[in-house]
């Protein structure tokens, strides 16, 4: 994204500051004009930044890339990205300098970005468990990155459904605060959780089932011994959300004596990348 700019504007600035006729000239003893004048150097031109509060047109596939070229769009039009950080790059560690794509600069970004996205939906941990709403980010490449450019930018996206985002309002800041925000743009189901037709949705599309809470799932918090943080089973995982999901259903429903509820646990695939929990189910009429 904005490449084009930052390079341009740095090659000039590069040009002006190096110019070998300049040099050339004072060390050969040549007698310069008297009416001659000496320039300045064209100042460098500062590097572009991503808007801070830019809304964009991106795919999923878009959306998961480490890079982006996309240009922002009105936040009034149609959108499917909202940036809510721009913040500066920490390439020193240690006191040696890293590219722009070392693995420990990257690390810091994938912790920043999710870690400041709840401040800025108005959200609660568990809120952010029951929300379509995630966090992505991108730093420049490593062309922008030798032209000067230090950023990166946290964008928030809608997850419509497996493979496809959502469109977004034009204002989320805070979103997560209101009821009606955590309704629209929810995590929900085609039909109940565990059936063949079952498939998560966000709230504002046609659904039956609600994520209406969740549930940290057992060895979440690690535990002392050889066994921290090692996956418990399905079995236990199902164990665990029998007792907790039911007790959640039961304080929602109309009629505490009758009523459905569902369940879902983390995977272990999700458990190596750090989801430690799982969601409860309720139909929603």
């Amino acid at each position: 994204m904005l490449a084009l700019l930052g390079l341009a504007g740095c090659s000039a600035g590069s040009a002006g500051s190096g110019d070998p006729g300049a040099s050339g000239a004072g060390s050969s003893g040549a007698s310069a004009s008297p009416s001659a004048v000496p320039s300045t150097p064209p100042a460098a031109a500062q590097p572009p930044r991503p808007d801070r509060q830019g809304c964009y047109r991106l795919t999923y596939d878009q959306a998961l890339a480490p890079t982006t070229h996309r240009r922002p769009v009105d936040c009034g039009r149609r959108h499917t990205a909202t940036t809510y950080h721009v913040g500066d790059l920490d390439t020193v560690v240690d006191g040696h300098l890293l590219a722009v794509d070392a693995r420990r600069v990257q690390a810091r970004v994938a912790a920043a970005c999710p870690r400041l996205l709840p401040g800025f939906l108005g959200a609660t941990d568990d809120q952010m468990r029951l929300t379509s709403l995630r966090a992505v980010w991108f730093s420049p490449t490593l062309t922008q990155s030798d032209a000067g450019q230090d950023w990166f930018r946290c964008d928030v996206i809608a997850l419509a459904r497996d493979g496809r985002l959502a469109d977004l309002t034009p204002r989320l800041r805070g979103v997560l605060g209101t009821p009606e925000g955590r309704r629209e743009f929810g995590i929900c189901g085609t039909s109940q959780p565990g059936q063949p037709d079952f498939d998560r949705v966000i709230c504002s599309s046609p659904h039956a089932w609600r994520a209406i809470g969740s549930y940290e799932a057992p060895g979440s918090g690690g535990g002392a011994g050889g066994d921290a943080g090692r996956y418990p089973g399905a079995a236990t995982l199902q164990a665990t959300a029998q007792t907790q999901c039911k007790g959640a259903a039961r304080t929602q429903a109309a009629d505490p004596l009758d009523f459905q509820w569902g369940y879902d646990w983390p995977t272990k695939e999700q458990w190596r990348t750090g989801q430690r929990y799982g969601l409860c189910w309720a139909p929603d009429a």
